[in-house]
């Protein structure tokens, strides 16, 4: 038997404005503007008080009141994004040749260099949003910051990719640029 309705709440704190129209939901904060369409999911947005929004589904089916979790943490994101904003860190993991990384074109793209020593050179564009830069306090570190957290970790899954072992045992060889951290830039 399927329920009439499910809602879940998501709370809005100060200095951070949610609007949203034909599930469309664009929040503002002091770290910028997010914009993101949920009109691929069938659901009503209500707004109950000035600082919380409610998120209902009428009739739904199993996967489809899943559906509103989601809906309410990809929100939760963007409130997040917002205020705080999103950094991974990330290492890189080498035996013998030295991976050497290189930032250029204003912060948006990352060159990777002499990995397992082939000449190759591996270029990795940013998503929007995302700049990176070299870590100061640690050595063969670079970290990712921006305010979309899906550009972010998909910026730093991309370039984790562009640097997978081929037609070796991924047992032992083990290099490559991986995330070592992931928190707030606006720290607790």
């Amino acid at each position: 038997m399927r329920p009439i309705v499910q809602d879940r709440d998501v709370k809005i704190p100060e200095g951070v404005s949610l609007d949203f129209r034909a599930r469309t939901v664009r929040v503002k904060g002091p770290r910028g503007t997010l914009k993101k369409s949920f009109t691929h999911v069938n659901l009503e947005m209500v707004r109950v008080a000035p600082d919380t929004v409610r998120v209902k589904v009428w009739q739904g089916t199993r996967k489809h009141i899943a559906c509103i979790r989601t809906i309410c943490s990809h929100i939760e994101n963007m409130i997040t994004g917002v205020t705080k904003g999103f950094e991974y860190k990330m290492r890189f993991v080498y035996a013998h040749f030295p991976i050497n990384v290189n930032i250029s074109e204003g912060d948006t793209l990352v060159e990777v260099r002499n990995f397992l020593g082939e000449k190759v050179i591996r270029r990795v564009k940013m998503l929007d949003g995302v700049k990176v830069t070299h870590s100061t306090g640690q050595k063969d570190e670079i970290i990712l910051i921006g305010n979309d957290i899906q550009n972010v970790s998909q910026s730093a899954a991309s370039i984790q990719q562009s640097c997978a072992v081929k037609n070796k045992d991924i047992r032992k060889f083990l290099d490559g640029i991986y995330v070592s951290d992931r928190s707030t830039v606006v720290k607790e």
